[in-house]
């Protein structure tokens, strides 16, 4: 075996040995708190993040290719993941588009590049937004999932600010296997996610 093949095959070694930082946490810290609380009978029971999507929208996208082009640079570099290009699934006559018209792009990030996504989102990202006082509560979708938008993308380190051509927002999704927004709160909550606190339910009637 030569140099070369043995370097590669330490490096896929390294990769699988590698186990991301939010993995760890889900598993020792997330996985016992959510039994607790919930008291299910099997760890195999505790809900866990299925995905996370990150979507982003260009108005002008059908004429500006240079717009689209650049959208997907900077979806890339945040991600660490090629995103695909979204195109109309009908005309809409009023915005002017035909169907198959480009309309943005999108990354779906699953596994290791999910939990390390997470991190920096939580770690990074969002603590430099602009006036951030954290997420609302009341964001998910009653199956478990989370939407909320991201005004600006030069939130994230990985974006150079002088090397844009436009300040450009984003919608990110986290696809959960809770069956209720409360479990998904709480597996969130338990993450470190900034979720605003929920009121409890003896402080909802109190007030009602």
């Amino acid at each position: 075996m030569s140099k070369n093949d043995k370097n590669k095959k330490s490096v896929v070694e390294a990769t699988k040995n590698h186990h991301p930082n939010m993995l760890n946490v889900y598993r020792n810290e997330v996985v016992p708190k959510m039994v607790s609380r919930f008291d299910y009978k099997n760890s195999m029971q505790v809900p866990k993040i299925l995905s996370i999507s990150l979507n982003m929208g260009l108005g002008d996208a059908k004429t500006n290719n240079k717009k689209l082009e650049s959208a997907i640079n900077e979806l890339e570099l945040i991600t660490g993941q090629k995103p695909i290009v979204t195109k109309s699934k009908s005309d809409i006559s009023n915005f002017k588009i035909r169907k198959g018209f480009p309309v943005g792009c999108k990354v779906t990030l699953r596994a290791s590049k999910m939990y390390e996504f997470l991190e920096r989102l939580i770690c990074v990202a969002l603590p430099r937004s602009r006036d951030f006082r954290g997420l609302s509560f009341k964001s998910f979708d009653g199956r478990g999932n989370y939407n909320f938008g991201i005004k600006e993308q030069i939130i994230f380190a990985e974006i150079n600010y002088d090397d844009i051509d436009s300040v450009r927002g984003l919608n990110v999704t986290i696809s959960t296997s809770s069956t209720n927004d409360d479990e998904a709160y709480w597996l969130l909550k338990e993450f470190g996610f900034p979720l605003i606190e929920k009121p409890q339910n003896n402080k909802i009637d109190e007030a009602a």
